[in-house]
């Protein structure tokens, strides 16, 4: 079946471990209790951080979503990280739908090993003419900070509803859904001096147990 892959999926186990390891000590335990249902929100609310610095516009085709689900904590700083951890993965998306390879906000909001994996990514869509509709669940989401300032956020994805659109043909693959429409995720972030956390790496495990229905 012919499914968006995700940034550094292939070969990530490893790399995700010790980013699991660093997170054991986070003190956000809060995971949705209804892992698909009730969404609360298709993008989270602004980030305390947003005044501090002037936001690229972002915005996905109406049959294209990307749904946060229980993406604030309460916490004003686990909030902050997770708005831009938001924007990140719509930046990506964003610069596929456009067909441009860079972009200001993809920039803006990631750096280091991710902008640069965003980049290669982002590139095969654009090469191949293709999109994707539906809608793509973000879930179970843990926030914990490292000794260095840096946060870690490991989430669930759930492209189950989210299907590639051929660009040359307007078809759409429907294909029946498998472990791969699920992943789990994990980034680390790092607050740069406009007040903004930048995703810097990403590490993917597709059809991990932690994430299947």
């Amino acid at each position: 079946m012919k499914r968006r892959p995700l940034p550094a999926a292939a070969a990530a186990v490893a790399a995700l471990s010790l980013l699991l390891t660093a997170c054991g000590g986070s003190d956000d335990d809060t995971k949705s209790e209804d892992k698909i249902n009730g969404a609360d929100s298709a993008k989270p609310s602004p980030s305390p951080s947003e005044s501090a610095a002037e936001r690229p516009e972002i915005e996905l085709p109406d049959d294209a979503k990307n749904v946060f689900e229980d993406w604030e904590t309460g916490d004003p700083k686990k909030d902050a990280v997770l708005a831009d951890s938001a924007e990140s993965v719509n930046a990506v998306d964003d610069a596929i739908f456009r067909g441009v390879k860079e972009s200001d906000a993809l920039s803006f909001y990631n750096s280091g090993t991710a902008l640069a994996d965003s980049v290669d990514y982002i590139e095969r869509w654009v090469d191949d003419k293709d999109t994707w509709v539906g809608t793509a669940r973000y879930r179970d989401q843990k926030v914990s900070f490292n000794d260095d300032g840096s946060a870690v956020v490991i989430y669930c994805i759930d492209q189950s509803n989210a299907f590639i659109k051929d660009g040359r043909t307007g078809k759409v693959d429907k294909s029946s859904s498998s472990n791969d429409a699920y992943a789990l995720t994990s980034t680390r972030l790092v607050e740069n001096d406009k007040g903004v956390w930048q995703t810097v790496e990403v590490e993917a495990k597709r059809g991990a147990a932690e994430c299947l229905p």
